[in-house]
Protein backbone atom coordinates (compact mmCIF):
# COMPACT_ATOMS: atom_id res chain seq x y z
CA UNK A 1 0.00 0.00 0.00
CA UNK A 2 1.31 3.45 -0.69
CA UNK A 3 2.39 5.42 2.10
CA UNK A 4 0.12 8.20 3.31
CA UNK A 5 1.54 11.73 2.92
CA UNK A 6 3.35 13.16 5.58
CA UNK A 7 1.46 16.39 7.06
CA UNK A 8 4.01 19.37 8.70
CA UNK A 9 2.44 19.83 12.20
CA UNK A 10 1.24 23.36 12.47
CA UNK A 11 3.46 23.83 15.38
CA UNK A 12 6.75 23.13 12.91
CA UNK A 13 5.11 26.33 10.78
CA UNK A 14 8.44 28.71 10.35
CA UNK A 15 6.80 32.20 10.77
CA UNK A 16 6.58 33.94 7.60
CA UNK A 17 6.80 38.19 6.95
CA UNK A 18 4.97 39.14 4.10
CA UNK A 19 4.96 42.82 4.30
CA UNK A 20 5.89 45.48 7.10
CA UNK A 21 4.95 48.85 6.53
CA UNK A 22 5.72 52.01 6.75
CA UNK A 23 9.09 52.13 5.18
CA UNK A 24 10.97 53.65 8.28
CA UNK A 25 10.10 54.38 12.09
CA UNK A 26 12.01 56.03 15.11
CA UNK A 27 11.92 55.56 18.44
CA UNK A 28 8.52 55.04 20.02
CA UNK A 29 6.89 54.06 16.20
CA UNK A 30 5.12 51.19 15.59
CA UNK A 31 6.03 48.75 12.65
CA UNK A 32 2.43 46.72 11.62
CA UNK A 33 4.27 43.26 10.59
CA UNK A 34 1.96 40.99 8.45
CA UNK A 35 2.50 37.16 7.16
CA UNK A 36 1.42 33.78 8.18
CA UNK A 37 2.09 31.76 11.54
CA UNK A 38 3.77 34.66 13.39
CA UNK A 39 2.35 33.11 16.81
CA UNK A 40 2.22 29.39 15.98
CA UNK A 41 3.53 28.74 19.68
CA UNK A 42 2.05 31.18 21.68
CA UNK A 43 2.85 35.10 22.22
CA UNK A 44 5.75 35.68 19.59
CA UNK A 45 9.22 38.08 19.96
CA UNK A 46 9.96 40.59 17.81
CA UNK A 47 13.51 41.38 17.51
CA UNK A 48 14.94 44.60 15.99
CA UNK A 49 18.82 43.91 16.02
CA UNK A 50 19.72 42.61 19.15
CA UNK A 51 16.52 44.28 20.56
CA UNK A 52 13.26 43.56 21.84
CA UNK A 53 10.48 45.37 20.57
CA UNK A 54 7.03 45.99 22.69
CA UNK A 55 4.40 44.06 20.72
CA UNK A 56 1.07 46.28 20.87
CA UNK A 57 -1.32 43.43 19.10
CA UNK A 58 0.07 40.37 18.64
CA UNK A 59 -1.96 37.71 16.20
CA UNK A 60 -1.09 35.26 14.20
CA UNK A 61 -1.15 36.99 11.13
CA UNK A 62 -0.60 40.75 11.93
CA UNK A 63 1.59 41.97 14.80
CA UNK A 64 2.10 45.73 16.08
CA UNK A 65 5.73 46.12 17.59
CA UNK A 66 6.92 48.84 18.75
CA UNK A 67 10.48 50.25 18.60
CA UNK A 68 12.31 50.66 21.72
CA UNK A 69 14.66 53.10 22.76
CA UNK A 70 17.79 51.27 22.34
CA UNK A 71 16.98 50.00 19.15
CA UNK A 72 19.37 51.12 16.18
CA UNK A 73 19.24 48.82 13.69
CA UNK A 74 16.52 47.97 11.16
CA UNK A 75 17.11 44.02 10.78
CA UNK A 76 13.64 42.79 11.89
CA UNK A 77 12.69 39.36 12.87
CA UNK A 78 9.79 37.64 14.42
CA UNK A 79 10.32 34.56 17.08
CA UNK A 80 7.86 32.36 17.73
CA UNK A 81 8.56 28.71 19.86
CA UNK A 82 11.88 27.31 18.58
CA UNK A 83 11.49 28.60 15.22
CA UNK A 84 12.41 32.69 13.61
CA UNK A 85 11.23 33.89 10.45
CA UNK A 86 13.60 35.29 7.67
CA UNK A 87 15.08 38.89 8.72
CA UNK A 88 13.57 41.60 7.18
CA UNK A 89 14.90 45.18 6.29
CA UNK A 90 13.32 47.97 7.96
CA UNK A 91 14.57 51.95 8.03
CA UNK A 92 15.26 53.01 11.62
CA UNK A 93 16.29 56.12 12.67
CA UNK A 94 19.03 56.77 15.20
CA UNK A 95 19.15 59.68 17.74
CA UNK A 96 21.96 62.70 16.97
CA UNK A 97 20.77 64.94 19.36
CA UNK A 98 19.20 65.82 22.25
CA UNK A 99 18.47 68.38 25.13
CA UNK A 100 16.47 70.75 22.37
CA UNK A 101 13.10 72.48 21.71
CA UNK A 102 12.38 72.60 18.21
CA UNK A 103 9.09 74.12 17.22
CA UNK A 104 9.26 73.54 13.28
CA UNK A 105 11.65 71.72 11.00
CA UNK A 106 16.04 71.84 10.63
CA UNK A 107 17.94 73.40 8.40
CA UNK A 108 20.52 71.71 6.79
CA UNK A 109 23.69 73.00 4.98
CA UNK A 110 25.57 72.07 2.02
CA UNK A 111 28.18 70.10 3.82
CA UNK A 112 25.41 68.01 5.94
CA UNK A 113 25.94 70.06 9.46
CA UNK A 114 22.01 70.25 10.70
CA UNK A 115 21.11 73.27 13.08
CA UNK A 116 18.52 72.76 15.31
CA UNK A 117 16.31 75.21 17.91
CA UNK A 118 15.91 75.76 21.09
CA UNK A 119 12.72 77.53 21.34
CA UNK A 120 11.08 77.56 24.99
CA UNK A 121 7.50 78.96 25.71
CA UNK A 122 6.87 82.38 24.46
CA UNK A 123 9.07 85.03 26.63
CA UNK A 124 11.55 82.41 27.55
CA UNK A 125 15.07 82.99 27.28
CA UNK A 126 17.34 79.99 27.12
CA UNK A 127 21.04 80.29 27.60
CA UNK A 128 21.56 78.92 23.26
CA UNK A 129 19.10 79.30 20.62
CA UNK A 130 19.99 77.60 17.85
CA UNK A 131 22.45 74.61 17.91
CA UNK A 132 24.52 73.11 15.09
CA UNK A 133 24.91 69.28 14.65
CA UNK A 134 28.15 68.50 12.62
CA UNK A 135 28.61 65.68 10.52
CA UNK A 136 30.13 63.75 13.49
CA UNK A 137 26.51 64.42 15.19
CA UNK A 138 29.04 66.77 18.03
CA UNK A 139 26.37 69.74 18.88
CA UNK A 140 27.81 72.43 19.38
CA UNK A 141 25.62 76.36 20.68
CA UNK A 142 25.58 78.51 17.59
CA UNK A 143 23.31 81.90 18.28
CA UNK A 144 22.87 82.71 21.90
CA UNK A 145 20.54 85.63 22.83
CA UNK A 146 17.55 85.42 20.55
CA UNK A 147 14.26 85.12 21.58
CA UNK A 148 11.74 82.26 20.74
CA UNK A 149 13.75 81.01 17.91
CA UNK A 150 10.96 79.26 15.70
CA UNK A 151 11.70 79.08 11.82
CA UNK A 152 14.91 78.10 10.22
CA UNK A 153 15.75 78.57 6.30
CA UNK A 154 19.49 78.84 4.14
CA UNK A 155 19.75 81.21 1.28
CA UNK A 156 22.05 80.12 -1.92
CA UNK A 157 24.67 82.18 -0.34
CA UNK A 158 24.57 79.87 2.38
CA UNK A 159 23.54 82.62 4.93
CA UNK A 160 20.99 81.13 7.55
CA UNK A 161 17.90 82.84 8.30
CA UNK A 162 15.85 82.46 11.92
CA UNK A 163 12.04 83.61 12.32
CA UNK A 164 10.97 84.78 16.06
CA UNK A 165 7.81 84.20 17.42
CA UNK A 166 8.46 86.75 20.43
CA UNK A 167 9.05 89.94 18.50
CA UNK A 168 8.06 89.00 14.45
CA UNK A 169 11.71 89.96 13.34
CA UNK A 170 13.67 87.48 11.05
CA UNK A 171 17.41 87.51 11.66
CA UNK A 172 20.27 87.14 8.91
CA UNK A 173 23.17 84.70 10.70
CA UNK A 174 26.30 84.36 8.86
CA UNK A 175 28.42 80.75 9.49
CA UNK A 176 30.34 81.94 12.00
CA UNK A 177 27.19 82.51 13.94
CA UNK A 178 27.05 86.62 13.66
CA UNK A 179 23.11 87.95 14.06
CA UNK A 180 21.64 90.64 12.70
CA UNK A 181 18.34 91.69 12.19
CA UNK A 182 16.78 91.34 8.28
CA UNK A 183 13.32 92.36 8.61
CA UNK A 184 10.77 93.37 11.64
CA UNK A 185 6.97 93.91 11.79
CA UNK A 186 6.16 89.68 10.65
CA UNK A 187 3.62 89.63 13.77
CA UNK A 188 3.70 85.75 14.84
CA UNK A 189 6.51 84.90 12.47
CA UNK A 190 7.07 81.28 12.34
CA UNK A 191 7.84 78.75 9.17
CA UNK A 192 9.82 80.89 6.48
CA UNK A 193 11.10 79.60 2.96
CA UNK A 194 13.22 81.05 0.16
CA UNK A 195 11.58 81.20 -3.78
CA UNK A 196 13.52 80.66 -6.53
CA UNK A 197 14.12 84.36 -6.96
CA UNK A 198 15.52 85.01 -3.38
CA UNK A 199 12.23 86.18 -2.14
CA UNK A 200 11.94 85.30 1.06
CA UNK A 201 7.91 84.29 2.44
CA UNK A 202 7.03 84.57 6.45
CA UNK A 203 3.83 82.78 7.69
CA UNK A 204 1.96 84.61 10.81
CA UNK A 205 0.57 82.34 12.42
CA UNK A 206 -2.45 84.93 13.29
CA UNK A 207 -3.26 84.48 8.74
CA UNK A 208 -1.09 86.35 6.97
CA UNK A 209 1.96 84.63 4.79
CA UNK A 210 4.31 87.71 3.80
CA UNK A 211 6.65 87.94 1.05
CA UNK A 212 10.01 89.76 1.30
CA UNK A 213 12.05 91.03 -1.58
CA UNK A 214 15.78 90.89 -1.92
CA UNK A 215 15.88 94.86 -1.55
CA UNK A 216 13.65 94.09 1.78
CA UNK A 217 10.48 95.18 0.98
CA UNK A 218 7.33 93.52 2.50
CA UNK A 219 4.12 92.49 0.61
CA UNK A 220 0.90 90.73 1.81
CA UNK A 221 1.10 87.73 -0.58
CA UNK A 222 -1.83 85.60 0.88
CA UNK A 223 -4.11 85.18 3.62
CA UNK A 224 -4.81 81.96 5.58
CA UNK A 225 -6.93 80.34 8.58
CA UNK A 226 -4.33 81.47 11.69
CA UNK A 227 -2.78 77.94 13.20
CA UNK A 228 -3.25 77.42 16.73
CA UNK A 229 0.52 76.57 16.83
CA UNK A 230 2.33 77.73 13.71
CA UNK A 231 2.65 77.81 9.83
CA UNK A 232 5.48 75.61 8.30
CA UNK A 233 6.22 76.50 4.41
CA UNK A 234 8.33 74.75 1.83
CA UNK A 235 8.29 75.35 -2.02
CA UNK A 236 7.62 72.89 -4.09
CA UNK A 237 7.05 72.08 -7.94
CA UNK A 238 5.86 74.56 -10.11
CA UNK A 239 6.92 77.55 -8.11
CA UNK A 240 3.99 76.86 -5.32
CA UNK A 241 3.90 77.99 -1.75
CA UNK A 242 2.78 74.97 0.27
CA UNK A 243 1.49 75.21 3.97
CA UNK A 244 0.64 73.26 6.77
CA UNK A 245 -0.38 74.58 10.13
CA UNK A 246 -2.27 72.79 12.68
CA UNK A 247 -5.67 74.75 13.43
CA UNK A 248 -9.14 73.93 15.97
CA UNK A 249 -10.25 71.13 13.52
CA UNK A 250 -8.77 67.52 13.97
CA UNK A 251 -9.44 67.21 9.59
CA UNK A 252 -6.78 69.34 8.45
CA UNK A 253 -5.35 70.73 5.32
CA UNK A 254 -2.18 71.11 3.74
CA UNK A 255 -2.49 74.33 1.29
CA UNK A 256 -0.96 75.52 -1.65
CA UNK A 257 -0.15 79.49 -2.62
CA UNK A 258 0.51 80.01 -6.54
CA UNK A 259 2.74 82.52 -7.90
CA UNK A 260 0.12 85.01 -8.19
CA UNK A 261 -0.92 84.60 -4.35
CA UNK A 262 -4.19 82.23 -4.92
CA UNK A 263 -4.68 79.72 -2.08
CA UNK A 264 -5.81 76.43 -2.78
CA UNK A 265 -6.32 73.64 -0.85
CA UNK A 266 -4.15 70.59 -1.81
CA UNK A 267 -4.67 67.95 0.77
CA UNK A 268 -7.23 67.43 3.71
CA UNK A 269 -6.86 64.82 6.14
CA UNK A 270 -4.50 65.20 8.76
CA UNK A 271 -4.36 65.45 11.87
CA UNK A 272 -1.93 68.30 13.63
CA UNK A 273 -0.11 68.96 10.31
CA UNK A 274 3.48 70.61 11.06
CA UNK A 275 7.00 70.51 9.50
CA UNK A 276 6.80 69.65 5.83
CA UNK A 277 9.82 69.26 2.89
CA UNK A 278 10.22 67.99 -0.63
CA UNK A 279 12.04 65.14 -2.41
CA UNK A 280 13.71 65.60 -5.37
CA UNK A 281 10.70 63.87 -7.10
CA UNK A 282 8.01 66.79 -5.80
CA UNK A 283 6.61 64.73 -3.47
CA UNK A 284 5.38 66.02 -0.08
CA UNK A 285 6.58 65.07 3.61
CA UNK A 286 4.10 65.85 6.61
CA UNK A 287 5.02 65.34 9.70
CA UNK A 288 1.38 64.92 10.93
CA UNK A 289 -1.24 62.26 12.19
CA UNK A 290 -3.90 60.19 9.88
CA UNK A 291 -6.18 57.32 10.69
CA UNK A 292 -4.72 56.83 14.21
CA UNK A 293 -0.94 56.78 13.32
CA UNK A 294 1.16 59.45 13.68
CA UNK A 295 4.64 60.38 12.07
CA UNK A 296 5.44 61.29 8.95
CA UNK A 297 3.01 61.81 5.71
CA UNK A 298 4.01 61.09 2.06
CA UNK A 299 1.66 62.82 -0.27
CA UNK A 300 2.38 62.93 -4.00
CA UNK A 301 1.89 65.38 -6.96
CA UNK A 302 -1.64 63.02 -7.54
CA UNK A 303 -2.65 63.98 -3.99
CA UNK A 304 -2.38 60.39 -3.00
CA UNK A 305 -1.26 59.84 0.60
CA UNK A 306 0.42 57.11 2.57
CA UNK A 307 2.01 56.84 5.97
CA UNK A 308 5.51 56.54 5.06
CA UNK A 309 7.71 56.67 8.80
CA UNK A 310 6.01 56.37 11.85
CA UNK A 311 7.27 58.25 15.24
CA UNK A 312 5.90 60.48 18.11
CA UNK A 313 6.35 64.10 18.69
CA UNK A 314 7.67 64.82 15.61
CA UNK A 315 7.37 68.41 15.02
CA UNK A 316 9.72 69.13 11.50
CA UNK A 317 11.80 67.24 8.72
CA UNK A 318 14.34 67.91 6.01
CA UNK A 319 16.61 66.29 4.18
CA UNK A 320 20.66 66.47 3.88
CA UNK A 321 22.51 66.46 0.67
CA UNK A 322 23.41 62.33 1.81
CA UNK A 323 19.94 61.42 1.01
CA UNK A 324 19.34 60.62 4.87
CA UNK A 325 15.63 62.21 6.64
CA UNK A 326 16.81 64.58 9.86
CA UNK A 327 13.43 64.28 12.03
CA UNK A 328 13.13 66.58 14.71
CA UNK A 329 10.91 65.95 17.68
CA UNK A 330 10.07 67.73 20.66
CA UNK A 331 13.26 67.39 21.88
CA UNK A 332 15.68 65.60 20.02
CA UNK A 333 16.49 64.72 16.36
CA UNK A 334 17.14 61.85 14.49
CA UNK A 335 18.69 60.81 11.41
CA UNK A 336 17.05 58.04 8.77
CA UNK A 337 19.20 57.14 6.00
CA UNK A 338 16.56 56.49 3.42
CA UNK A 339 18.26 57.16 0.09
CA UNK A 340 16.28 59.63 -0.93
CA UNK A 341 16.81 62.76 -2.13
CA UNK A 342 15.57 66.52 -0.74
CA UNK A 343 14.18 68.74 -3.41
CA UNK A 344 17.06 71.64 -3.73
CA UNK A 345 15.37 75.15 -5.59
CA UNK A 346 17.59 76.11 -8.63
Amino acid sequence: MPSKPQTVKPSALRPVIAHVDPFAAITGGEFHIRGQHLAMEGRPAVHMGNQDAHLVVAGNDYIIARVPDSAILGELQVETGALKSQIYSTHLGIQVADSLHPVGSPAVDSEGNIFSTFSGSRGQKSPVSIYKIDSGFSSKPFVSDLMNPTGLAFDHEGLLYVSSRYDGVVYQITPTGNMSVYVEGMGVATGIAFDEEENLYVGDRSGTIFKISRSRQIYVFATLEPSIAAYHLAFGPEGYLYVSGPTTSSFDAVNRISRAGEVEEFYRGLGRPQGIAFDAEGRLYVAASQKGRRGVIRINQDREAEFFLSGQGIVGLAFSPGGAMILATQNALFRVDIGIAGRRLA
